[in-house]
Parts: C-alpha cells; structure tokens; sequence
C-alpha cells in the first residue's frame, strides 16, 4: 500500500488489494497527464521523494483521475513521519492519536513513534472538494451508445413494500430512456398481481416464495432479455434520466460498470461523492454494468444471504478482475431507508448493528468477506475500527460526540461486545469452510 499507516484506517478497504495481475489503482505520479498534475499540489512536508510522489498518486485518485497510465505494483516503505504526516493530512486527529495508541500498544519504539507524532503536529488536513476532472468534455459528449439504443433490463427486487414500489415504478415511467424493461422479483407476503396491472412499463415480474435478496437479483439478472442491468430497489427514487445518464458514463469512461450514487431524503449528494471518480464501493441499489461482467466475475454470493456486505464482496471480484468502475454523480438517487419491509424484515439496519445484545457483532457475513479478502490480521484491525462507532443506534453514526461516547460504553460492556465478536467469528469461519455459493452466468 502506499502508506503502511493505511492498514489501520482503512484495513478493508479495495484499493489496499493488488489485482488479479498484481496492480495498484494508484498511477504512477510521474506519468500522469499535465491537465491532472495542474490539479495536484506537491507537499514538499514530507521528508522522502517517494513519500512526495505516493501523496500525488494518492490525490489523483481521491480527485476523480480515471485513466490508463501505468499504476504502481509494489510500495517501498517510507519513513515513519512520512506516515504521520499523510495520515495527519487526510484524516481527523482523534483517527491520528488512534493510530498512536495502536503502535504504542504493538510495541513499536515508543520514542521514534511519539517524536514522529509530534513533529507533523502542524500538518493541516486537506478537505478533497468539488473536484470536476472531466465535467466540460463530459458535457458536450454525445454518446453512441445511447444513440445505438441497446435494452436494458431494471431489476427490483421487493418485499413487503408496495407503497415505496409505486413511487420508483412511476419514475421509471418518467425515464427519457425508452428501450428498458422492468424485472420485479416479488418476495411479499400477500402477493398482489393486481398492483402492476396499470403500470405503463414493460413488467416482468417474478414471484418468489423464498425471502432471498441475492437470489432474487440472480433470477432477474439469468432472465434479463438486456445487453445491460441496471440494478434498482423499492425504495428509492430516481430522476428521469437516471438510465441515460448510467449509459452516457459506461460510454464516455469505456466502463464496465457505473455506480451511482445516493443521498437521503432531503439530503444531498455528499461533497466527496459529487465528481466522477474510480468506484470504492459497489451497491446494488444503484448500478448498472453490462449483463456479460456476471460471465467473468459470476453472480452474487448467496452466502450473504439475509445479511450484509454482499454487493461490497461483488464489488471487489469486480476490482481484482480490473473491470473499470466508475462512480457517478449524476445518476444519482434518493435513498428513502423505508423502516419496514426488505432486509430490515430478514435482518438487522446495518452490518455492523445486530437486531439484539446476544446476536452476532458484525454480521457474520461481514466477517467472511474480510477474512476471505483481507485476511484474519485485517478484519481484526477493522474491528478495533468499526466495534466502537457501532454500538450507538444507525442513526447516529454521524455523530461524532456520541462516537467518543460509543468508545466508553464498549469499554464498560466489554464482555457483551468480546461474545458478540467472538460468535460472529465463529460463524464466519463456517461459511469460510464452506466456501463461496456463487453460481456462474452461462
């Protein structure tokens, strides 16, 4: 990795993996094109030359470059201050002092790791903000694709909740994008035929008795009729050209993949999150990709069957195999968060939030994709990240008085949490022996 102080902060992140072909997604800075160098700014703070170049790579990427310059294979470590002063630069103090902590408690030289500490104590945090790379020519790009006019097939996969469908089904009758059709796979309870009858959409809809999220999406996507899928929910909205907009950037960027974006209702786009960018995250709740990326990569895993993280674990076969994804702001979407109905009715709000005290702590599935990818020493490390922010409620995960808070209190019921974690281990290390359920489109 570029910076080995990473490893705390972002222990299962995707960019951490080489690839399939032993690739970083990180350019190597001295080959980057002159328009994108005049977007970055050479730190002269750090000690090292390397050091110099990793932190341009590193900005590149978290600016939005999405290119196909040559990317690093392997890291030379750099100098101890050289890692507090990029960790000082991109990420809040408390997250600094916790790195701290964590060395001094694995026994690293307690004089050369404090001396570093307080030496970069002046490095101001950079805040990477309303970054456009490609918005001008993306602008005035005129897309073949769109003008080619290939179907697309919509999955939605729903249960229990017909109100919230309603609102998305009339949306996509709003599209200015003709060729689709709709896949509904319908989980309900009380199935109701009669709810599609008066939709102006091609509608195919599946009903599945089985209450099963993955399978649901894999039935849809083995009977799309379409070159590509747009992977939807119940319960957001989008805008008109939500479908033209994922195809103009799987064009404009030759992806594979475009990842739209959400942001809740009443919200907005998040800053970090409103430029086009290479894809950290995958969800299935706003994407769309050719229907032939399932032939390389398979479908999803039906080991994260009514749990979580299992359009992160797709994501990341996705990555490894260099499959280019890229977010994208402009088809973006409301997430609604209904209260009931879908996974909220199989499990819990969140990975890492279980439904009671004596249920597992995160979500085994979580588990099982971090050991499967990362390895036991990293999804350790990103317990000791994530155990303490989870303890308060979902919708407070924001706030940062009450995170500090949530470190006291998994101190004070520390037994509850080591059997929470403990459990989930072990199941996780079940369908780890168990292996990967993912079925192969042909």
């Amino acid at each position: 990795m570029l910076f080995k102080f990473l490893k705390y902060l972002q222990p299962t992140h995707y960019f951490q993996c080489y690839t399939n072909t032993g690739k970083s997604i990180f350019p190597i800075a001295e080959n980057l094109p002159e328009e994108v160098i005049s977007k970055l700014t050479m730190d002269e703070g750090f000690i090292s030359k390397q050091a110099r170049a990793y932190d341009l790579s590193w900005q590149a990427v978290q600016k939005g470059y999405i290119g196909n310059v040559a990317t690093y294979t392997s890291f030379t470590e750099v100098d101890i201050q050289d890692n507090y002063h990029f960790i000082r630069k991109y990420f809040n103090k408390a997250w600094v002092f916790y790195v701290l902590i964590l060395r001094l408690l694995s026994f690293k030289n307690p004089f050369k790791e404090i001396n570093s500490w307080y030496k970069t104590r002046n490095v101001s945090r950079v805040q990477i903000n309303n970054v456009n790379l490609y918005d001008v020519d993306y602008k005035s790009f005129q897309s073949s694709l769109i003008e080619r006019n290939p179907k697309v097939s919509v999955v939605i996969p729903t249960l229990n909740r017909y109100t919230y469908l309603k609102d998305v089904l009339l949306d996509l009758e709003q599209q200015d994008y003709k060729n689709f059709e709709v896949i509904v796979v319908d989980q309900s309870d009380a199935f109701n035929e009669a709810f599609y009858k008066d939709f102006k959409l091609h509608l195919n809809i599946i009903q599945q008795q089985e209450k099963a999220l993955w399978l649901a999406r894999n039935n849809a996507i083995k009977n799309a009729k379409g070159e590509f899928i747009a992977l939807s929910e119940d319960d957001v909205r989008i805008k008109q050209d939500w479908i033209s907009s994922h195809l103009k950037c799987l064009d404009y960027f030759n992806a594979q993949v475009s990842a739209g974006v959400f942001y809740p209702k009443g919200g907005q786009i998040p800053e970090a999150r409103s430029f086009f960018a290479v894809a950290s995250q995958f969800a299935t709740g706003n994407a769309m990709l050719y229907k032939s990326v399932f032939k390389t990569v398979g479908l999803f895993d039906r080991q994260f069957e009514k749990q979580r993280m299992g359009d992160g674990e797709f994501g990341m076969r996705l990555y490894l195999e260099e499959l280019k994804s890229v977010s994208n702001p402009l088809a973006s979407c409301v997430d609604v968060k209904a209260g009931t109905g879908g996974l909220r009715e199989m499990g819990s709000w969140d990975a890492f939030r279980p439904s009671n005290f004596f249920a597992a702590r995160p979500i085994p599935s979580v588990l099982y994709y971090f050991r499967t990818y990362f390895g036991n020493a990293s999804a350790r490390l990103a317990l000791l990240r994530t155990i303490p922010i989870s303890i308060f409620p979902y919708q407070f995960k924001k706030n940062k008085p009450l995170l500090l808070i949530g470190l006291v209190v998994t101190i004070l019921i520390l037994p509850i949490v080591i059997f929470q974690v403990s459990k989930s281990w072990y199941l996780s290390s079940k369908k780890l022996k168990e292996g990967a359920l993912i079925e192969s489109l042909v």
